[in-house]
């Protein structure tokens, strides 16, 4: 019996009472796990067919757990016992969540910050192993660590093919490379698991392991829960959560994701990822609201599109008040619980689940700036330590930081959302993080934050594919430190530039209002934004 529980109230619980009968009695439950893939319609079926390896994941992944522990512990004879995972989306955060709730050290270095990336490379080298995760090999964040952690080691006189990992796709180009060049190992997973659903994949599986997390119970929690999730039952609770998420009339997009004590560290941060990019595309959507303990949109009145999903502990017996979602479980159980759901939830909107037709239009982008290198146009307005940046039309007649920032919220919908993304370091910066609250009671809307460029390969997709009422604040920063990346033409300062610029060209191009501002130095700017949102917050 697995120890999930899934509880669902007003709107979630009309929602599940609507739907989930029909999806029994198309045995919706059973049918994906026997991988059909059918179920999506037509135009979704060639993606589906080959997108449904995740179901049986745990069971397909149980003969890598020995092979893991070996490597392990051939690494701990060797003194080495730090690892540094570098990937990004679905190959960064499952590792980031089943390592940080097991309490075993992961450096998950998913920025192209070079104070971030510099973090990674200078401390403990000598103890340090790099893990180097993408289906292709050619994510240019990826390819960039991977050449980073090649010289970081050879520079330290160590012999870098032995200290590195990778996990990979079968047969990709970067299999084939990096076997040629004497890595240290090379694991490859099933290549019918999309990224986002890759958590119990190599993908998932290798750095945690590495970093000493019991897999074996994990996977246990895992094959628990597909016992419940495969059967065509009315109490499905994969079924349940699915249609609460997409099946709500009219639909609850926003699903504010709040953890009150699961256990289970950042796994709202994974769900994230999951959703969005998931269900984020022919203008509909579920977008994920990660909060944290500080949530204006939960103060009456709450808005009548945001549906608030409580992740809480396995004993918890509370029955949520309102319109809202209660979840509770093991973390391989709910990671297997959030995918099935968001697989319901894919056929209640009505669109393929496992494709993400633009995020390709970031990277494009990206590729763009860097090849051409243009001048850094003047800014528009400058205030203290920031510069600002808006597209034609958004600052009006605004004349400083706070006058820039309310043209941006007077362009935000009744039904929309505001986005802030940060393309600096994440672990230094945190603070950062408080403009999330500050920005939605300000404007009294669901209000999300992202870290650039990690937030391209899961929000990103919803930006652009989903609902067409976003607005944006992006926020980039100077930095003292910058890094080559050995064997290509630009830096890792220029190449986190040119992600922002390559993104706010896409959202501009999509029709997207995005207000950029650049902190001249990251200390006084940081405290300048923070203190302006402050005010406005109060207004």
């Amino acid at each position: 019996m697995s120890s999930l529980s899934v509880m669902l109230t007003g709107a979630a619980r009309e929602a599940a009472e609507r739907h989930v009968p029909t999806l029994v009695q198309e045995k919706f439950a059973s049918r994906l796990f026997a991988k059909d893939h059918t179920m999506w319609g037509a135009a979704a079926e060639n993606e589906a067919g080959k997108r449904l390896g995740w179901v049986d994941a745990a069971e397909v992944s149980r003969p890598l757990v020995a092979q893991i522990n070996e490597l392990r512990d051939s690494f701990a004879a060797e003194g080495v016992d730090r690892f540094v995972l570098a990937g990004m989306g679905g190959s960064s955060l499952a590792p980031e969540v089943i390592t940080r709730t097991a309490g075993v050290e992961l450096f998950v270095l998913d920025s192209t910050d070079p104070v971030m990336v510099q973090a990674a490379l200078s401390k403990d080298i000598a103890r340090t192993a790099a893990v180097i995760s993408s289906k292709s090999g050619s994510t240019v964040e990826t390819d960039s660590a991977r050449r980073a952690f090649e010289k970081a080691f050879a520079d330290a006189g160590i012999d870098a093919a032995r200290r590195m990992v990778v996990v990979t796709d079968p047969g990709s180009p970067f299999d084939e490379s990096c076997r040629a060049a004497g890595y240290r190992a090379v694991f490859t997973a099933d290549p019918t698991v999309g990224g986002r659903f890759s958590a119990m994949t190599a993908f998932g599986l290798v750095p945690s392991g590495l970093a000493g997390v019991d897999l074996d119970a994990l996977l246990d929690e895992v094959d628990e829960a597909a016992e419940a999730l495969r059967e065509d039952d009315p109490d499905n609770l994969g079924l349940l959560l699915g249609a609460a998420m997409g099946g709500t009339s009219p639909l609850r997009d926003k699903l504010l994701i709040q953890d009150l004590g699961s256990g289970i560290v950042g796994f709202a941060d994974w769900a994230e990822q999951l959703i969005a990019e998931s269900t984020g595309k022919d203008g509909t959507g579920i977008l994920p609201v990660v909060v944290a303990q500080d949530v204006p949109e939960l103060k009456a009145p709450v808005a009548s599109d945001l549906l608030p999903a409580f992740l809480v502990p396995v004993d918890a017996d509370t029955v949520p008040d309102g319109d809202a979602v209660a979840v509770a479980g093991s973390l391989g159980g709910q990671m297997l619980l959030w995918e099935v759901a968001t697989a319901v939830a894919g056929k209640l909107l009505g669109i393929n689940p496992f494709d993400q037709p633009d995020v390709e239009s970031a990277k494009s982008a990206t590729r763009a700036v860097l090849a051409d290198k243009p001048e850094q146009t003047a800014a528009d307005l400058v205030d203290g330590s920031v510069e600002i940046r808006g597209d034609a039309g958004l600052l009006g007649v605004a004349q400083n930081l706070t006058e820039a920032l309310e043209a941006l919220l007077q362009r935000l919908p009744a039904d929309g959302y505001l986005a802030v993304q940060a393309y600096f370091d994440r672990l230094t910066w945190a603070e950062l993080e408080e403009a999330r609250p500050l920005l939605a009671k300000a404007t009294r809307r669901p209000t999300t934050f992202g870290w650039g460029p990690r937030f391209l390969h899961s929000t990103g997709q919803f930006h652009k594919g989903g609902p067409g009422v976003g607005v944006f604040l992006q926020i980039t920063a100077e930095s003292d430190t910058d890094l080559e990346i050995p064997g290509i033409p630009f830096t890792f300062g220029e190449l986190i530039s040119a992600q922002a610029d390559g993104d706010a060209q896409v959202l501009s191009e999509h029709g997207r209002p995005v207000l950029r501002l650049r902190l001249k130095d990251r200390e006084t700017g940081v405290s300048q934004v923070l203190d302006v949102l402050h005010a406005l917050a109060q207004s």
